[in-house]
């Protein structure tokens, strides 16, 4: 496999798929917007939501990205061979183009091609849906693997298939699995279909290997399994996965073909790197060797329980820098609660660790240099991610060493001791655990997870960042209260200034959110008057319209962007303007979905106003 850097990797995949016809387009922030159903991006399809529903994309029917995403769902993982918060995803995409044997054959001549990434197909294998009573097995898949495998000159294999999963017996390469595994869906109803995943044997060449007996110690059951490409033993990593919208869920097991297939892939940078290189673990990769080098600088030759912890460190600090740049700030709700969260356990294992001096701030800023060709942002926020990052360090040290204090104190550590430290010093669960289990004490998860009881919506939001299916809620309310935000940022800019801009929005059926920069507290006037505004605009029944342009003309139009966000060839643009004197009232870049004019949205009312973090503001509102 050619060694290439993250740099060349990147430029490799985005010319590949480009020389097959897709229009590169930039990454979007890691906060979502105009989607309540996750705190930060956790795939490529985030931001395409829209066009999976038939909306047109600007550049097209064929794309192709490098997305940056956090997965908090995977933060107690980190610190094994490939498990990480912050990472990015390579990403190619139709939109009712293509389908399955051009995605199929296309992921095959990427992986495998001398002229491409050159990995010995000897070392892939692949997984595809199995079929079950409601959805046939996936031939068409199996059939494009085939007929890929068998372009291999060396090595031609013969794909074998059984019902049963696990029982192979000769050479494969191609194995089915059933829901479980291959089937991707957002709920009972709506977009659906089957996957297909690609794996890299870790330990070369599987084919005695499957013969041989390779166990692993399941937790679930308590007996020995034999290793399949899908186990969880990190033999096995999956590197590519493609999944197929080609079902429509109607409800009760029940589903249509839908009118627009389309293909939605993702691999993940990191993983496929590693590989490159010539390694097996994510953290070996030039993407991880200035942090190393600042830890391991000051310890020295590291212990197996060391380079554990340093991993956590360096992980958590990534993701924090890159959360940062996009406007992130430490707090006790949501993605601040993430942000705190990550920060706290990469200080307290540095604590524990012994670190000392300018540390964090040295990892930072590695991180800034490493990624800045990829991420200008990084370079453009260096101040603001740094003040943001080591002000939480500042005031979180100053508790930390007193935690650890009352820590000492404990002869037995209860479950409720934990909550304490956790509580009133913010020291995380499981480095509680970790210290009792050194001093040969235990603690009652239990008891711990009782009083966190208290705290669940905190944890349950912060979990939450699995994106069920990528697709946001597009009710009728929804829109109106979407189409209201902009009407709201245009008030709030003409009552408070133009220094106003938006920083996140999140809209349910139940109210909007809309986040702000504004420094003080709003006046009782100043929201009376934001309210007027906006609803005056809507009884105007003024007109909404989208229209596709570059970058450059919107901003020569005053077309406001958010979140400080890249912007491909050609943007969508929503202008709501008065057609009897063509007043604009507001001028967006905007993915949709919108109303077509004010008067459909309703009364607009403001329930609260109140700050979110430094220089960051929030409003709550409905349309009734």
């Amino acid at each position: 496999m050619k060694r290439l850097t993250a740099q060349q990797l990147r430029e490799a995949f985005l010319g590949f798929f480009e020389s097959k016809g897709h229009t590169v387009i930039p990454s979007s922030p890691l906060v979502p917007q105009n989607d309540p159903t996750v705190l930060f991006t956790t795939a490529g399809m985030h931001p395409l939501v829209p066009y999976l529903l038939g909306e047109n994309h600007p550049g097209g029917k064929r794309v192709v990205d490098v997305q940056k995403c956090i997965r908090t769902t995977d933060i107690d993982d980190v610190g094994d061979n490939r498990h990480l918060t912050f990472f990015e995803m390579l990403g190619n995409w139709s939109f009712g183009d293509y389908f399955k044997a051009e995605a199929i054959t296309w992921c095959f001549e990427f992986l495998t091609s001398k002229d491409w990434l050159d990995l010995d197909p000897n070392q892939l294998y692949v997984s595809v849906f199995s079929g079950d009573s409601e959805v046939p097995r996936d031939q068409e898949a199996i059939d494009a693997w085939q007929k890929a495998f068998s372009t291999h000159p060396t090595k031609p294999i013969k794909a074998e298939f059984s019902e049963e999963v696990h029982t192979f017996g000769g050479v494969k390469r191609i194995f089915p699995y059933n829901r479980d595994k291959n089937w991707w869906q957002a709920g009972d109803k709506g977009p659906a279909g089957p996957d297909t995943e690609m794996f890299i044997d870790t330990e070369g060449d599987l084919l005695e290997n499957m013969r041989v007996k390779h166990e692993h110690w399941s937790k679930q059951t308590g007996n020995t399994e034999k290793c399949h490409i899908n186990c969880d033993c990190g033999r096995f990593i999956e590197v590519w996965n493609n999944v197929f919208m080609q079902y429509n869920g109607l409800g009760g097991g029940k589903y249509e073909v839908l009118a627009q297939k389309n293909v939605d892939t993702g691999m993940g940078l990191e993983r496929v790197l590693t590989f490159s290189q010539g390694q097996n673990n994510v953290f070996d990769t030039e993407l991880f060797k200035s942090a190393f080098n600042v830890i391991f600088d000051q310890l020295g030759e590291a212990t197996n329980l060391q380079e554990g912890k340093a991993r956590i460190i360096v992980d958590h600090l990534r993701a924090a820098t890159f959360m940062a740049a996009d406007g992130v700030s430490p707090s006790n709700k949501e993605r601040g609660y993430i942000m705190r969260r990550i920060l706290r356990r990469a200080i307290v294992h540095g604590k524990i660790l012994g670190l000392k001096g300018d540390w964090v701030e040295k990892i930072v800023l590695g991180y800034i240099l490493e990624y800045s060709k990829a991420y200008p942002e990084l370079e453009q926020n260096r101040r603001n991610i740094l003040n943001v990052i080591l002000e939480e360090e500042q005031k979180f040290g100053k508790t930390l060493e007193a935690g650890l204090k009352e820590f000492r104190k404990y002869k037995e550590v209860s479950g409720k001791d934990a909550f304490n430290l956790f509580q009133s010093f913010g020291i995380p669960w499981e480095i509680t655990k970790e210290l009792a289990l050194q001093s040969g004490m235990d603690v009652d998860k239990e008891e711990f997870e009782a009083e966190f009881k208290k705290h669940q919506e905190l944890s349950r939001t912060a979990s939450a960042g699995t994106f069920k299916g990528g697709l946001a809620d597009h009710s009728e309310i929804v829109v109106k209260m979407h189409t209201a935000t902009h009407l709201l940022q245009a008030a709030l800019r003409k009552v408070l200034g133009e220094h106003v801009f938006q920083k996140g929005s999140n809209i349910t059926p139940e109210r909007l959110r809309f986040d702000f920069t504004h420094t003080e507290k709003m006046s009782a006037e100043q929201i009376s008057e934001v309210e007027k505004i906006v609803n005056e605009n809507i009884a105007r029944d003024l007109k909404v319209k989208r229209e596709i342009m570059s970058p450059e003309e919107a901003r020569e139009l005053g077309a406001i962007g958010l979140f400080g966000e890249k912007y491909g060839d050609t943007v969508s643009i929503y202008t709501i303007f008065d057609p009897s004197n063509k007043e604009i009232i507001s001028r967006e870049f905007c993915g949709g979905p919108h109303v077509e004019q004010t008067s459909d949205i309703g009364k607009f009312k403001i329930l609260k106003e109140e700050a979110v973090s430094a220089g960051v503001r929030r409003i709550k509102a409905v349309v009734e």
